[in-house]
């Protein structure tokens, strides 16, 4: 992680603080632009954060130059970009901000799953929609849950799930898990334990390691791991944490002869770094760019590594789809009232790169999918194999389980 002051105007990459608007050309939008605000962890989560930024910038590009916003006369869509510094406490002063300064219509965003539950809490008191993308925390919509806050990927539950259907064939029983100590990996870890006991007939846990995010002790968690005599590995660290463990442990010998299960470690934000070190064969929730050759992802492949010379993270494919949901949401609505807005991101659907996307009115919970497959290197490209796209309608919480602990 990088530790760079936090500015309130910080806006990573071009765009203009108060956002940028483009030429008018043939069909472009026309009139007062709508206003959304995005926060995000764009200087501390940056491996995330600003491919998902740049794929926002270009759907947003791609809406205005199309017309605009439809369901409000053609309006432009203007998404104003603005530092969490990954701290909740920053993140509800931007968003107060971005609220009574720059006149937003809604807020969006967010990175880690502290720093969302506290945009969420904060959107229930201000009564203004926050949709939340990247926070994977199950609370978000579940315990702490409420009438303004939405979520578009699949939460921690979901993505446990994809892994735990994938795994459960192998009918290991003696499992290490080994997750960073806060929200998401303590959570992680107890959908695994739940689901993977009731899949595998004697499951057990024989060690769990709980390392502090960001600050890895990858000798003495490997040595812990090993020391446990573990059959399989599920994992749940991401990032330098990440690197870390998996270099110390492809040292030691931790992952031969073991099944390992891993949240995340498929998305190129992870596993580019790394590199030749890639491990063979663990499975993954991820998402392999290069291999998706369905029309409507190659022209976004395309378009995005022609605009920003790079090929898509998965922030890119999920900023990217963020932006079109804001899109027909806008349409559906036909209106910038926070009610109006609720009430049709209620059950709306929206047509992604990925597939349909239907926002789950019981739980505020998007069915966005992920794609599960097995780390591999392809020559010197670490990627994913026999993987499959995960539909995240088949990974939602139980209704019931819905309806036992959301609030409002």
């Amino acid at each position: 992680m990088t530790d760079q002051k936090f500015t309130r105007r910080s806006v990573v990459g071009g765009m203009a603080a108060a956002g940028t608007l483009l030429a008018a050309g043939p069909g472009s939008a026309q009139g007062a632009p709508v206003k959304v605000g995005e926060i995000n962890s764009y200087s501390k989560m940056a491996a995330f954060a600003v491919p998902y930024r740049n794929g926002m910038q270009l759907a947003m590009e791609e809406i205005n130059k199309a017309g605009g916003l439809a369901g409000l006369g053609g309006r432009p869509l203007e998404i104003i970009f603005r530092d969490d510094n990954s701290t909740p406490g920053d993140a509800v002063r931007v968003a107060e901000e971005l609220l009574t300064r720059e006149n937003v219509t809604f807020i969006a965003g967010a990175f880690l799953s502290n720093v969302g539950l506290a945009l969420g809490d904060f959107a229930n008191q201000k009564k203004v929609l926050y949709l939340g993308t990247e926070p994977l925390t199950d609370a978000l919509t579940m315990g702490s849950g409420n009438k303004y806050t939405f979520r578009v990927r699949a939460n921690t539950y979901m993505q446990t799930k994809m892994l735990v259907d994938a795994a459960k064939a192998k009918q290991v029983k003696r499992w290490a898990i080994v997750a960073p100590n806060y929200e998401y990996g303590q959570s992680a870890a107890a959908n695994f334990k739940k689901l993977m006991a009731a899949a595998v007939p004697g499951f057990e846990v024989v060690t769990e390691q709980f390392p502090a995010l960001g600050r890895v002790d990858a000798g003495a968690t490997v040595g812990a791991i090993a020391q446990a005599k573990p059959d399989a590995i599920f994992n749940v660290l991401f990032g330098a944490d990440l690197t870390a463990f998996v270099r110390e442990g492809n040292t030691r010998g931790l992952f031969e002869g073991r099944q390992v299960v891993s949240l995340l470690t498929g998305e190129p934000e992870y596993i580019l770094p790394l590199g030749d070190e890639t491990p063979e064969g663990w499975i993954t929730t991820g998402y392999p760019p290069e291999q998706i050759t369905t029309p409507a992802h190659k022209a976004f492949f395309d378009a995005y590594k022609a605009k920003f010379n790079d090929t898509p993270r998965l922030g890119s494919l999920l900023g990217y789809v963020v932006g079109y949901m804001i899109r027909d949401l806008f349409n559906k609505a036909k209106s910038t009232d926070t009610e109006a807005l609720v009430t049709a991101l209620e059950g709306l659907t929206s047509d992604s790169i990925a597939g349909p996307v239907v926002m789950r009115a019981i739980d505020h919970q998007s069915t966005l999918g992920a794609w599960v497959g097995e780390t591999t290197l392809k020559g010197k490209l670490p990627t994913m194999k026999n993987w499959r796209y995960a539909d995240g309608k088949d990974y939602l919480h139980p209704e019931a389980e819905v309806r036992a602990v959301r609030k409002g």
